[in-house]
């Protein structure tokens, strides 16, 4: 089973759509897309993701479904600093703090401890798991126990951020970590291939990484997000 996480388009943040750069983003992605074999397509709820996803159906003769943990987190919260922005909170930790990821407990830090993307990344990670459980994939600690044949290829359009922590999730890799050294851009491309090995334990690989060849001249440059 492979599954592709893409990134909504350029967005308009304040209506939730994407801006006429971002649809041109969108269409740009459904006919990169089109030669992978999807069989089913999902999406984050919010506006601009389910927009960028509804190239890719129409072109594909395929519905949407929606994953409603999949909607962008949100942060901050009393004492963060930088209105609590967990793009520059895990920049800080890595290169102001030195803060070791891989020994040290990132949800305990003060950014993270009583911040509101908690709840949020929780979410995430609990929706993840019961999806992945639903395609025959039953998450146990960094391994994966594969329960049925899949060979399909599913499609899921969101955010940086909840896609940033469903990645992390899957990868066991520390969500900030992930945010600070995995940044991708509108409509890229990431692959991320489960094999299907009925009765056996299996470990996600992740195959291609912010394929976004299909944008050039197209505001490719790299963006995170301002707004929810």
């Amino acid at each position: 089973m492979r599954i592709l996480f893409i990134r909504h388009g350029e967005p308009n943040y304040e209506d939730d759509c994407l801006t006429a750069t971002g649809r041109l983003q969108a269409q740009a992605a459904a006919k990169r897309l089109a030669g992978e074999k999807i069989s089913e397509i999902y999406s984050s709820p919010k506006g601009r993701a389910q927009e960028t996803a509804g190239y890719t159906a129409k072109a594909l003769g395929l519905k949407v479904t929606i994953l409603d943990y999949m909607r962008e987190v949100i942060w901050g919260g009393e004492g963060i600093p930088n209105e609590g922005h967990i793009w520059t909170l895990s920049d800080r930790m890595l290169n102001e703090e030195n803060f070791d990821f891989f020994t040290q407990d990132w949800r305990e830090h003060s950014y993270f401890k009583n911040n509101s993307v908690m709840s949020c990344y929780e979410e995430v990670i609990a929706g993840i798991d019961d999806f992945l459980k639903g395609q025959g994939y039953v998450h146990d600690g960094r391994r994966f126990f594969c329960s049925r044949e899949n060979k399909k290829t599913l499609a899921i359009f969101s955010h940086g951020g909840s896609g940033g922590a469903a990645l992390a999730h899957i990868l066991s890799l520390p969500f900030p970590y992930v945010l600070c050294v995995f940044p991708y851009t509108y409509t890229s491309v990431i692959s991320v291939d489960f094999p299907s090995v009925p009765g056996d334990y299996v470990h996600p690989r992740l195959e291609l990484f912010n394929d976004a060849a299909h944008i050039k001249g197209l505001g490719e440059e790299l963006r995170l997000q301002k707004k929810v």
